[in-house]
């Protein structure tokens, strides 16, 4: 069995209600392993709760998850050459990191969108700046109809970017927007945030093991 079956497999039998998005799941690992692949990056929006799982989901992302992550020895040599001091620190204890940003997170940015424009366009004026085509918008909405969060999908289908959507069951209005839709069989907002995270640290694993064994 391979680590991808083996991680899904594990998935199913710890919340057997994901059984049925089990290649929903399979999918977006191996969208988001090709676009690293290529040199792309995850840009990733939520509101609330949804907020909290969009910067949980990057922090796994941008440094060691489960597996060991050495910097390249190159790099190493290069800290060290700059600074002996702090160089052999530096190379130790950093780890190589898997390109996510959180959207939710510049708070001077978001506040002059929302005070100047429309609070709407949070998330799709940094996908202005930020998204390149080849790059994948991951959106939460445990509803599915966060207006935000849509025009985010919006604005990065237009950049030819990939969407992830993670929601309720529904999928709500952004479900037309993307590629690929993990919607989990809950409807009430806390429960659906509890089989997003296991749906979302899957997804991170199976990428981790492919780029770190």
């Amino acid at each position: 069995m391979s680590n991808t079956d083996n991680h899904l497999s594990t998935l199913c039998s710890r919340y057997p209600a994901l059984t049925g998005l089990r290649d929903n799941i399979a999918e977006a690992a191996e969208m988001i392993i090709s676009c690293y692949n290529q040199g792309g990056k995850l840009l990733v929006c939520g509101n609330g709760g949804s907020c909290a799982d969009a910067e949980h989901l990057t922090a796994e992302l941008m440094k060691s998850f489960e597996k060991e992550r050495p910097l390249d020895q190159s790099l190493i040599d290069r800290l060290c050459e700059i600074s002996p001091e702090r160089g052999r620190f530096l190379g130790e204890k950093l780890s190589h990191a898997l390109p996510a940003i959180p959207l939710t997170s510049n708070t001077a940015l978001t506040t002059a969108v929302s005070n100047d424009t429309d609070s709407s366009l949070i998330f799709a004026q940094q996908l202005i700046g930020y998204g390149n085509e080849g790059d994948i918008l991951i959106g939460l909405s445990t509803s599915g109809n966060s207006v935000n969060v849509i025009d985010a999908c919006i604005t990065a289908r237009a950049l030819n970017m990939n969407i992830i959507g993670f929601t309720g069951s529904s999928g709500g209005k952004m479900k037309q927007f993307c590629d690929i839709l993990i919607n989990v069989p809950e409807t009430r907002t806390a429960w659906v945030q509890e089989l997003l995270l296991p749906a979302m640290h899957t997804v991170c694993l199976i990428v981790e093991d492919f780029f770190y064994s």
